[in-house]
């Protein structure tokens, strides 16, 4: 289906793309269970080239959620080879919910020697100094949920932890890193800027929406 910017408005999305953007949704988020009981009654095909390591991502996503850096890692390395070691930033925030664990545990001599050994030397690097002097302050307090990083705690910490690693193992699977939705989102805004700068010039682009939802 193509569409025309200037027929934005009159664009009619057949059943088969509704059923791809929910797919992609259950897909991007482990939504197993509830994935094939949509397939089920779809009457679609299982897609199990998108499923195939389902399960271990989720195990992986709810480690994060948890806190459990060590153990996202272990399985991020067992899943994908060789990615934390490619992306730096997220190897240190895997790494960073450890530390964390350990200090609201108020094991802090344990998170200082674990400090010492996996998070300084990301310090050798501008970019980690000030996160690594961010973490390290949460040493400082006695209740360091009232600390002025204590956001480092929050569960929305982890989770964004958790949704940056998502993206990164599906890409590494050479799977879309984000959902059909979330695309069809950035084509809308796409195509409401060509319709603002290409109304009234001829040979407006098109865009083919199926094109897109098996990009």
């Amino acid at each position: 289906m193509d569409v025309d910017p200037r027929n934005y408005d009159h664009v009619v999305i057949n059943d088969n793309d509704i059923h791809s953007i929910v797919l992609s949704y259950l897909v991007h988020n482990c939504y197993k269970e509830t994935m094939e009981s949509f397939i089920s009654s779809a009457g679609m095909k299982q897609p199990t080239d998108y499923v195939e390591d389902m399960e271990k991502r989720k195990r992986i996503l709810n480690f994060v959620i948890e806190g459990k850096g060590l153990k996202a890692i272990e399985l991020t390395e067992e899943l994908a080879h060789g990615l934390l070691e490619k992306n730096k930033d997220l190897h240190f925030d895997l790494l960073s919910l450890h530390f964390v664990e350990l200090v609201c545990s108020r094991k802090c001599t344990e998170a200082l020697e674990f400090a010492q050994t996996k998070l300084t030397p990301f310090g050798k690097m501008d970019k980690f100094v000030d996160k690594l002097e961010d973490f390290l302050a949460l040493l400082a307090y006695d209740e360091p949920e009232k600390s002025p990083v204590f956001h480092l705690l929050s569960l929305e910490y982890r989770q964004d932890v958790a949704d940056s690693l998502n993206r990164l193992i599906l890409a590494h699977a050479n799977l879309p890193s984000h959902t059909a939705m979330e695309r069809l989102i950035q084509q809308t805004t796409v195509v409401r800027q060509c319709l603002s700068e290409e109304i009234a010039k001829d040979g407006v682009p098109q865009f083919s929406l199926k094109d897109f939802l098996k990009s």
